[in-house]
């Protein structure tokens, strides 16, 4: 079996109605699958987390060396890949862009083997998955305030037991939105709150030392991910577990964060931390540094597959009665083709999603649909 094609694929929707985290607008949504083609039929898919039309020129540049080999040799292919770039960043495009070929291989190799992707990776620790309902972003030209309470009541009547909302638009507004979110909300339901680095340290503190009393189960993101001093202090000086890492491509600088205590929960994305073989490795990284692992999610239903195959073989750290389950984040933001892309849609029931159990990803591509999202 060999490698004959490899061809990207731009998703793109124009939004309506535009929104917001703490430094970004989003206009549209726009996604870059990868898709594998091998001589004897099989097809494997992934996705790349980040700029769609960077990742596509990067994938395209790295496919001649990939082209002809087995994709059963997945190791040692992104290895070879890597090597051949690390010269050029050992993060950012590269690792985003290997990510996708990286699932797609692991896609193609539970096809073959007619196996899911978690088993050919050792196994499930389980196979349902709570999840927590991501959202709460500013609409353009709404009060964030309003708009994020309405939402997050109407995830949890969808049955979410925990939701995370987007802060980082002032102090004082942001504390006062997220009292009131508590109040809507009630004690039961659990809140994490994502600032899109969009603070400094000392604003990052306030926050901190401000809302626990509102039982925030994390605080994402609240300073620029370069800035691991920073991580370390905010730490040290407000009360809430400080969680970040999908911007921590690959190994290396995660370690480096680990390394300097930046965090309390870390949260890689197999769409662009190196893929499914380099978010494995990442689990033993957490292991030996005891650091909770809880992955970033964001994408189509090829990422979210790739996801949910990544959250089963994370080992319960630590072994115990009442073992902790990593929630999947389960983005409820606007995306037309998030589901239409797959011939059967990843939903979840009462806030919890099963784990695809069919043959690599255990996802069906409806390429028609694929057509249907070109960018303009």
């Amino acid at each position: 079996m060999q490698i004959i094609e490899i061809n990207t694929h731009l998703l793109y929707h124009e939004l309506e109605q535009p929104f917001q985290s703490s430094f970004s607008t989003f206009k549209a949504r726009f996604h870059c699958l990868v898709e594998i083609i091998c001589d004897n039929g099989i097809v494997g898919w992934g996705e790349c987390l980040g700029s769609a039309d960077i990742n596509a020129a990067v994938v395209k540049s790295m496919s001649s060396l990939n082209i002809g080999h087995n994709p059963l040799n997945i190791e040692p292919i992104w290895q070879s890949v890597y090597n051949q770039y690390r010269d050029q960043g050992q993060r950012g495009p590269i690792h985003t862009a290997l990510s996708g070929i990286d699932i797609a291989l692991w896609d193609i190799a539970g096809k073959y083997f007619d196996a899911p992707i978690y088993q050919l990776m050792g196994g499930a620790y389980r196979m349902e998955i709570p999840a927590y309902a991501t959202g709460g972003f500013r609409q353009e030209g709404c009060d964030h305030q309003q708009s994020c309470i309405e939402e997050m009541v109407a995830r949890v009547e969808e049955g979410f037991k925990a939701v995370k909302i987007k802060i980082g638009f002032g102090v004082k507004n942001d504390i006062e939105t997220i009292k009131a979110l508590r109040q809507a909300l009630g004690g039961d339901i659990e809140i994490m709150i994502d600032a899109n680095h969009g603070y400094d340290t000392i604003d990052a503190i306030k926050i901190g030392c401000a809302v626990e009393q509102f039982n925030i189960e994390w605080f994402e993101e609240p300073v620029i991910p370069e800035a691991l001093d920073a991580y370390q202090m905010i730490r040290a000086r407000q009360p809430l577990p400080i969680a970040a890492g999908e911007t921590w491509h690959g190994r290396y600088a995660i370690q480096t964060a680990l390394e300097k205590n930046s965090v309390d929960i870390l949260q890689p994305d197999v769409c662009g931390v190196g893929g499914l073989s380099e978010a494995r490795k990442i689990i033993t990284l957490c292991e030996v540094n005891h650091v909770r692992l809880v992955p970033h999610v964001w994408g189509t239903a090829v990422a979210l597959a790739a996801g949910l195959h990544f959250h089963a073989i994370i080992p319960p750290m630590p072994i115990c009665h009442n073992e902790y389950s990593p929630k999947l984040e389960f983005d409820r933001t606007y995306n037309p083709f998030r589901q239409s892309i797959v011939t059967k849609p990843i939903e979840h029931k009462n806030g919890v999603v099963p784990v695809p159990n069919g043959p690599g990803l255990g996802i069906e591509i409806n390429k028609s649909m694929l057509k249907e999202f070109l960018p303009k």
